[in-house]
Order: structure tokens, then C-alpha cells, then sequence
């Protein structure tokens, strides 16, 4: 039974460097994912004046409760939204001026909802050229913290900068969301802020974040969810093939692993353990109607073995992965396309007839996008040849996948 080594969780080791940074004392990471994303932030923070030290299966980050080191930076984001989004927050809680920038990718995604509720707390803000969009420059003097309403429609990472800079500021964040999405997300960041010493109240959509800053403490990141359903899916179409993801159980902090709860109502076999997650390929693939707002980062993974279903896949209420790397569902409808399958779209759905793609030799379009390479891996192990315009891309997220996705091919 091939046991899979998932790199560390993204968005846990992104949360996780952030807390670190604002704790009071010195923080241990144990098992940090180590990629383009996640060194991006590292280095954001080096640059903001804060001592990172990295061995291979831990980091160790100096806190400064009160901001960065520096009282000047340029910080260049790479195509990190955590980084691009969270760092920006982090700084306003210092003193300084600091300028932030990134990638082409990056600066077309949106921040205007986080820029505008930062500059509802009174943080001087400037994006340099496009509204809402990086680059852009803090001129930090501290928040003092009180009301502000936060529209995170778009992206739950606003609220999460915000959740995170609760305790940093002078008398606590009152946050009222008027739309959310991706919730899990939030959940992780609450949990998180939890095992560093900090408190966050639930009352519907207003979040409570008293301030008193965080406890420095050694915190070890889980395997990424995100990263295992395209190994949990490649068992679900392989008939009698059986992928276990160990580290990613019962207690884990990331919604993403509901994933294989969709692969169980397609017919796959399913067991979440306290140590480890498993799914079997049983033969049976059906289709199915799923709402993926919660974990709509799987949402390429499902669309890419959609068409091996005996019905219909249809995905619902994803809107938000039009802003993502790319427009994931038109990026997903394309690819699919030119496979031979029958798809079509909508504002904030897809739906994905039966019928194995004929395409076999097809060169998918990445839109230099890592989740879509990885998911059309998976539909690589039914339609031969497929080969992508950018298979490097997945250095965003996972380096080393291509290798790993390979050796799991060569044992199923």
C-alpha cells in the first residue's frame, strides 16, 4: 500500500510565520513546507528585519511584538497571496515605511477589500499604481485597533490578515464580515492564533479579537491537504489501487481534507484515522452535484477526473477560483476541452459530462497556475501522453512533486 509523503501545509506554514514573527520570543517550526511560496515569506520577513534560521526540518524565527526590525524595506512578494496579503498587515502594526511589490501573476489578484478595512483603521496606505492591487506602500505608525467591516467574498485571506493583527493592535479588532468564503481557512488561522496564546470570539459575522499579542512556542505544520487529493484522486480512478497520506487524520486543521468525502460519495473507499487518511480505487466512479465553496482549492483536482464518472460532474458555487493563480474554472473547462470532454460553465459553476478524453499527446495550459498542473497529473494516469507548457510551475507549492507523482505512478 504505497504511503505518500505530502510536503507541509501552505497556508499553515504561511500562518504560521507570521504568528511566529509577532510572538514575543523565539518559535520553532517543525516540518515547514519549503517552496517558492513559503521561502518567499521567509525572505519578506528578513527583509522587514526579523532573524529566520533555517535547517532543513525546522525553522526557527526571532519575535518582535512590536513590528518589524527596520524602519525601511522593499519587500518583493514573488506570486505569494499569503505573503502579499499577510506581510503587508504585519508591517502596519510596526513603524516605518515599507514598500511592497510582486509578481505579474500576483499583481493582477485583488487586496482591495484587506487595503480598504486597513485604511478604515486609520493605516496609511498607498497602492503605487493599479487601486487595490500590489505594488504598494505602508507608512506604518501602529493600529490602534476598533471597528471596521470587512467584505471577504473574494478571498478569506483578508479576514485572516485581520484575525492575525488583532492582538498586535492597541485595543483589539472588532471585525464584521459581510460575506465569506473558503471557511475552513478561518477556522485554521482561529486555531492557530489559539496555540500562540491568543483568543478569538465568534458572535455570527462579527469576529472579537482582543489584543495582548502572542506566546512564542514550537509548532509543527501538518501535510498539505490541498497537495494529497491530487494523490487521494489518483487512487479513486485507479480500480483496487489504495493511497494512504499519514500525518493527515482525524485532528486535522485543514477543510481541504474533506475532499475525500466527495471521492467517497463517487464510490471510492474512504478511511480517515486519527494517524493517516486512506482512499481506495474501487472501480466505481460516480457523478455527482457538489457545492465546493468550502474547499474550492480541490476544486481542479475533482474537475480533472470528472470525466472518468458513469454521470455527470457539476461543481457549484466556486466563483471565487476565478481570482485565484488564473481562472481556475475556465483554465479547467479549457483543458478539458481540448482532452475531447463535453464541458460547460457558468458564473460559478462547472459541469462535466461522462466520456474518457480522447486526447491522448494533448499539451495542457497551465496559466503557470501549480494546482493545475497537479490535478491534470491526475488525468494523466488514464489518458497517455499529456505533457504541460509549464510542468515547473508546481514549485509554487511542492518542488518535488513530478517525482513524487511519478513514483506513486510506477507503483499503482
Amino acid at each position: 500500500m504505497p504511503v505518500v509523503t505530502i510536503p507541509g501545509s501552505k497556508s499553515i506554514t504561511a500562518r504560521a510565520l507570521f504568528l511566529a514573527a509577532a510572538a514575543d520570543g523565539v518559535t520553532t517550526l517543525v516540518r515547514p513546507l519549503r517552496s517558492d511560496d513559503t521561502e518567499g515569506f521567509a525572505e519578506g520577513l528578513v527583509r522587514l528585519g526579523y532573524r529566520v534560521g533555517r535547517t532543513r526540518d525546522a525553522w526557527q524565527v526571532d519575535g518582535r511584538p512590536q513590528g518589524p526590525a527596520v524602519s525601511e524595506a522593499d519587500v518583493y512578494c514573488r506570486d505569494g497571496a499569503t505573503t502579499a496579503r499577510f506581510l503587508p498587515t504585519l508591517a502596519a502594526a510596526g513603524h516605518g515605511t515599507y514598500r511592497f511589490d510582486a509578481s505579474a501573476q500576483m499583481r493582477r489578484r485583488p487586496l482591495l477589500p484587506l487595503t480598504r478595512a486597513l485604511r478604515d483603521l486609520g493605516v496609511d496606505l498607498r497602492h503605487e499604481e493599479a487601486e487595490g492591487h500590489h505594488p504598494l506602500t505602508v507608512r506604518a505608525t501602529g493600529v490602534e485597533g476598533g471597528e471596521v467591516v470587512l467584505d471577504a467574498g473574494q478571498s478569506s485571506q483578508y479576514l485572516t490578515a485581520l484575525l492575525l493583527l488583532g492582538p498586535l493592535t492597541g485595543k483589539g479588532l472588532r471585525i464584521r464580515v459581510t460575506d465569506l468564503v473558503s471557511v475552513p481557512y478561518v477556522e485554521i488561522t482561529i486555531a492557530m492564533m489559539r496555540a500562540f496564546g491568543a483568543e478569538v470570539e465568534r458572535e455570527d459575522d462579527v469576529f472579537v479579537v482582543p489584543s495582548g499579542g502572542y506566546r512564542a512556542t514550537t509548532y509543527a505544520i501538518e501535510p498539505d491537504a490541498s497537495t494529497a487529493s491530487y494523490f487521494f484522486a489518483a487512487a479513486a480512478v485507479t480500480p483496487g489501487a489504495e493511497v494512504t497520506v499519514a500525518g493527515l487524520g482525524t485532528g486535522a486543521l485543514q477543510g481541504d481534507l474533506g475532499f475525500v468525502d466527495v471521492l467517497r460519495r463517487m464510490g471510492a473507499e474512504v478511511s480517515v484515522r486519527p494517524d493517516g487518511t486512506t482512499v481506495r480505487g474501487t472501480g466505481v466512479l460516480r457523478g455527482l452535484t457538489v457545492n465546493m465553496r468550502d474547499i474550492s482549492d480541490t476544486m481542479p483536482t475533482l474537475a480533472a477526473i470528472a470525466p472518468f464518472a458513469d454521470g455527470p460532474v457539476r461543481i457549484e458555487d466556486v466563483a471565487n477560483t476565478r481570482v485565484k493563480e488564473c481562472d481556475r474554472l475556465e483554465a479547467c473547462a479549457e483543458n478539458l476541452r481540448r482532452l475531447g470532454a463535453d464541458v460547460s460553465t457558468g458564473p460559478d459553476w462547472i459541469e462535466i459530462l461522462p466520456g474518457v478524453p480522447s486526447g491522448s499527446g494533448t499539451e495542457i495550459t497551465s496559466y503557470g497556475d501549480h494546482r493545475i498542473v497537479m490535478s491534470f497529473a491526475v488525468t494523466g494516469l488514464r489518458v497517455p501522453g499529456i505533457s504541460f507548457d509549464d510542468p515547473d510551475c508546481v514549485r509554487k507549492t511542492f518542488p518535488g512533486f513530478h517525482e513524487e507523482f511519478g513514483a506513486l505512478r510506477a507503483r499503482l
